[in-house]
């Protein structure tokens, strides 16, 4: 590809780094610095301040690690969840360390259109953000397996959401749905209708018997 061909397919994209390790983010910098079409436009450690940052400089593309603050991976689902409500502009792809098939599932279910592992060639990462840019999907081949196994074993009865495993957590520590509603920032009839699929899945009737059941498979 000649220059002139090269210019007339480029995406201009302006980019938002999350990640709470300052150290990554400056060598994700680095490297995307080194792209013409390619600008980054902030960063972020936190949710946050990542909500605060995609406020503030409407990117085109967010790329977002999973595990933020020391927390569980929750926490990045929960970040993309807000973002494509309150942003469904930008495009999020997903760069962690982490590869779950039920992740990269749960990742795409909460509005990622890329989910990419953080030791993936750096051409591949640049190729992803350029793809979502253009309002494609991208995923290294990796993820792709994950998915398409996922896709091929289909959803089981007790597979619970992300949303409904943060609910189900604060549930066993004795929250009611108006303090599970607080802390997740959802309503109470939202919370009620995550209790109940919680309790269908496991299937008990009672909030007390899901504690216990969750306990038995070290889900809490």
């Amino acid at each position: 590809m000649n220059r002139e061909q090269a210019a007339a397919t480029a995406v201009d994209s302006r980019i938002v780094l999350v990640d709470d390790h300052a150290i990554l983010r400056q060598g994700l910098r680095s490297v995307l610095d080194r792209e013409p079409d390619l600008e980054v436009v902030g960063e972020a450690a936190t949710r946050a301040e990542a909500r605060a940052v995609a406020d503030a400089a409407r990117p085109d593309v967010m790329v977002i690690d999973l595990k933020l603050s020391g927390g569980s991976e929750l926490e990045g689902l929960s970040l993309c969840r807000d973002l494509a409500a309150a942003h469904p502009e930008i495009a999020l792809l997903v760069l962690t360390t982490f590869l779950d098939e039920r992740l990269v599932v749960e990742a795409v279910q909460a509005g990622a259109r890329g989910y990419v592992v953080k030791d993936v060639d750096t051409r591949e990462l640049v190729s992803a953000i350029r793809s979502v840019t253009r309002g494609q999907s991208a995923f290294d081949p990796r993820t792709a397996v994950a998915i398409v196994q996922t896709l091929a074993h289909g959803p089981t009865e007790d597979d619970l959401t992300a949303r409904e495993l943060e609910v189900l957590r604060l549930l066993a520590r004795g929250h009611s749905n108006n303090g599970i509603g607080e802390k997740l920032f959802i309503s109470p009839t939202t919370v009620k209708f995550h209790v109940s699929n919680v309790l269908r899945k496991l299937g008990v009737r009672r909030r007390a018997e899901a504690a216990y059941e969750a306990s038995k498979r070290g889900l809490i």
